[in-house]
C-alpha cells in the first residue's frame, strides 16, 4: 500500500465526495447500534453559548446537518478541511449561516491567531497528518486556556482487520493507518494537552445486502490492499461468513477528549 502519510494519496481519497458518502452509507445502513456515531460523538462535545468553534477535516459536514439549535448559539463556526471538494460538499450540506464560515485548511498551518478558539474538532483525520506534532500543537496554539480539542477515531481492531482476516486467502494484509487509534491516541495527546480522556462507542455492523459491503470494500481503494479482490469472489467469502443472511462486522470506534 502507498504511504497514507503521501498527501497526494489523501488528496486522491478524498478528490470527491464519493468514496467518504459510500463509508458513511454502510454506517447509517447498518449499524447495530441506532444511536450512530455522529450524534454519539456530538453527545459529548460540551459547547457553551458564545463559543468559538473550529472543525478540522470537516468532510461533507453531514454531522452539523440539523444542528441549526446548536448553531445559532455558537458566535464563530469555522468548517473546514484540506480538501476543496469536502469543503465545497460541506457548504452544500449545512448550508448558509452568518456565523458559519467554510474554508481550506490544513491543520499543521491553522492561519488563525493564538488563543481564539474554544473548541476545535478533528475527526477521523488525524492519522491523516503528515507531522503529528506539528498538527497538535497548532491546534494547541489557536485553543483558549481551558479550551476543548475533541478528536474522534477508530480502534485497531476494527472493520478492516476483520476483513483482512476473512480474505487471507488473497493475502490481503491489514495495513490501515495506525498513526492515530484508540490504541496509541491516549499516549499521543498526552505530549501536547495536560489532560487527555478515552471514550469508546460500542457498535458493530449487520449488513443484509452483501453488495454494499462489496462498495464499502472497494471505497477504501488506496486506503488498503482489499480491492485487489475480485468483486463476485469477495461476495461469495462475504456469503460464507454470514448467519442466517447477515454478515456481523466488528467496529472499534471512539473519541478522545483533550483540555
Amino acid at each position: 500500500m502507498s504511504n497514507i502519510n503521501d498527501t497526494s494519496v489523501v488528496k486522491q481519497q478524498y478528490a470527491t465526495a464519493n468514496n467518504l458518502s459510500k463509508r458513511i452509507s454502510i454506517h447509517d445502513k447498518y449499524s447495530t447500534n441506532k444511536l450512530g456515531f455522529g450524534n454519539w460523538i456530538f453527545s459529548n462535545y460540551r459547547i457553551a453559548k458564545g463559543a468559538r468553534v473550529l472543525e478540522l477535516g470537516c468532510g461533507t459536514g453531514d454531522m452539523w446537518k440539523n444542528r441549526e439549535s446548536l448553531i445559532c448559539e455558537c458566535f464563530r463556526i469555522v468548517l473546514s478541511d484540506f480538501s476543496e471538494a469536502m469543503v465545497a460538499a460541506a457548504k452544500d450540506n449545512v448550508g448558509s449561516y452568518d456565523n458559519i464560515e467554510y474554508k481550506v485548511i490544513d491543520i499543521q498551518e491553522i492561519p488563525y491567531e493564538e488563543a481564539v478558539f474554544d473548541v476545535v474538532i478533528a475527526n477521523m483525520m488525524l492519522y491523516h497528518v503528515p507531522d503529528m506534532d506539528k498538527a497538535l500543537a497548532e491546534v494547541r496554539r489557536v485553543l483558549k486556556n481551558g479550551g476543548r480539542f475533541y478528536c474522534a477515531t477508530y480502534g485497531e481492531h476494527g472493520i478492516i482487520e476483520y476483513l483482512s482476516e476473512i480474505l487471507s486467502a488473497y493475502d490481503v494484509k491489514d495495513n490501515v493507518n495506525k498513526n492515530f487509534t484508540l490504541q496509541n491516541g491516549y499516549d499521543i495527546l498526552r505530549k501536547t494537552f495536560s489532560k487527555v480522556e478515552k471514550k469508546e462507542y460500542i457498535d458493530s455492523l449487520a449488513v443484509t445486502d452483501l453488495d454494499d459491503m462489496v462498495d464499502y470494500i472497494y471505497s477504501l481503494s488506496g486506503m488498503t490492499s482489499l480491492n485487489r479482490v475480485p468483486a463476485q469472489e469477495m461476495k461469495d467469502i462475504l456469503m460464507k461468513n454470514t448467519t442466517d443472511g447477515v454478515l456481523n462486522v466488528p467496529k472499534e470506534y471512539g473519541m478522545f477528549i483533550a483540555v
